[in-house]
């Protein structure tokens, strides 16, 4: 009699492994060539895994003094930044103002010799800034510069400037005099006009002389004569004969006119 059930499979594994082993029945995902199991141990081989080695002595202190490096480096990289952030108003302003000298610099051209659209810049025995502006400058010493349509702006104060232009000048620079020709005209805060064939300024005194013939209009009225020294910075005109004066009453005469000694001096002979 027969113990095993007959639902039970039979049991023959020795005979599953010789059929194997002798080319049976083998599942093909399972199939490796011995390339593939010798690739895939190298992986799994404990010798080729890279073991993390512990640091030495110089490493350790190369380590304490990149940190105590650290804790200076850090605290003043802060501070480099805030102080940049808190100068960064004026450094804006310092980059506006060159902007703003460049953009005037590219209007100025030197060419054999001259310079177009010159400008001198300077300041009186008494503090008071004046300009001389040129359409172009020739220098023909250390001391003497030509210029073309020069113009000369001297400010005394609020409200209170001398303007004067011409064709054609003579700027001495270390000594800032200013010899115009041909159409001078002279413009005065006040209202007051003047022109002249010539006129000789001290830009440093502040002091305006003329040896030619001056036609003058302004509030006081209209005054021809043949020279004048006008005191810029005191605003007194002085005039000498012969000369004629046509006096504007309806602004109350001589007195709201340009300050003279008394009224203006005429020699005997002469026109009024």
């Amino acid at each position: 009699m027969n113990d095993r059930a007959p639902d039970d499979p039979p049991q023959d594994t020795d005979a599953r492994n010789t059929d194997a082993r002798e080319g049976g029945v083998q599942r093909e995902d399972y199939a490796r060539s011995a390339e593939d199991i010798a690739r895939q141990r190298s992986i799994f081989d404990t010798r080729s895994i890279r073991q993390r080695l512990l640091p030495n002595e110089n490493d350790l202190a190369r380590r304490r003094a990149i940190m105590r490096s650290a804790k200076w480096v850090l605290p003043l990289t802060a501070l480099v930044l805030l102080g940049s952030i808190a100068a960064w108003p004026a450094v804006e302003r310092a980059v506006i103002m060159h902007r703003g000298t460049m953009a005037q610099m590219s209007h100025v051209r030197v060419k054999s010799g001259s310079m177009l659209n010159a400008t001198y810049r300077g300041v009186d025995d008494h503090g008071h800034p004046f300009m001389v502006t040129a359409s172009e400058a020739r220098q023909i010493s250390p001391e003497r510069i030509d210029l073309t349509t020069p113009q000369a702006d001297t400010l005394l104060g609020p409200g209170n400037w001398v303007y004067v232009t011409a064709r054609n000048g003579v700027y001495i620079q270390h000594s800032q005099l200013l010899d115009l020709t041909q159409d001078v005209m002279l413009y005065r805060s006040d209202g007051t006009t003047m022109y002249s064939p010539t006129a000789d300024i001290d830009m440093k005194h502040g002091v305006i002389v003329s040896d030619s013939w001056i036609h003058s209009e302004g509030p006081f009225g209209i005054l021809d004569t043949q020279g004048t020294m006008l005191l810029i910075r005191d605003g007194i005109m002085q005039f000498r004969g012969p000369g004629r004066l046509i006096l504007n009453t309806t602004h109350g005469g001589a007195a709201n006119g340009p300050q003279a000694p008394a009224a203006p001096t005429i020699p005997a002979g002469g026109k009024r």
